[in-house]
């Protein structure tokens, strides 16, 4: 048994979507992610090429309203320009590059409508410690 006072990680997200097949050719396409899963489950895991969240995809209700969620998926990236760039030629067009105070972002829409953006925010952090002031309200 794990130690409970240890705090868990963030390890995936769960996306309500009708449109399933599309989701899974978009993040394995765009973003390397393989699809999974397992026989009878309503499911479908899509686990990334290397370190990183999984994502869940799950079939939504009737009454669902997707692409409302008030929530962005961020794909850190080296050189946002490059990846836009290399998106772009396999169909998935990014908006404007956007200064982040230091780093670099742009934003587009998957198949559902949900909000995702490369960013270099964590590449901009590793070599500043302008973003290790601790938060004071």
């Amino acid at each position: 048994m794990g130690d409970a006072s240890v705090m868990p990680p963030l390890t995936s997200v769960t996306i309500y979507t009708r449109r399933i097949p599309e989701m899974v050719e978009f993040y394995s396409r765009h973003f390397g992610y393989t699809a999974f899963q397992r026989p009878g489950d309503r499911i479908v895991e899509l686990r990334p090429p290397g370190a990183g969240a999984v994502i869940r995809l799950h079939l939504a209700s009737k009454g669902q309203k997707v692409g409302q969620v008030l929530v962005k998926l961020n794909f850190d990236v080296e050189d946002v320009l490059a990846f836009a760039r290399a998106a772009k030629k396999r169909g998935l067009e990014f908006g404007p590059l956007h200064d982040g105070m230091g780093y670099t972002y742009a934003n587009a829409k998957d198949p559902s409508g949900n909000s995702i953006s490369i960013s270099g925010r964590a590449a901009a952090a590793a070599r500043s410690e302008a973003f290790d002031v601790p938060y004071e309200p």
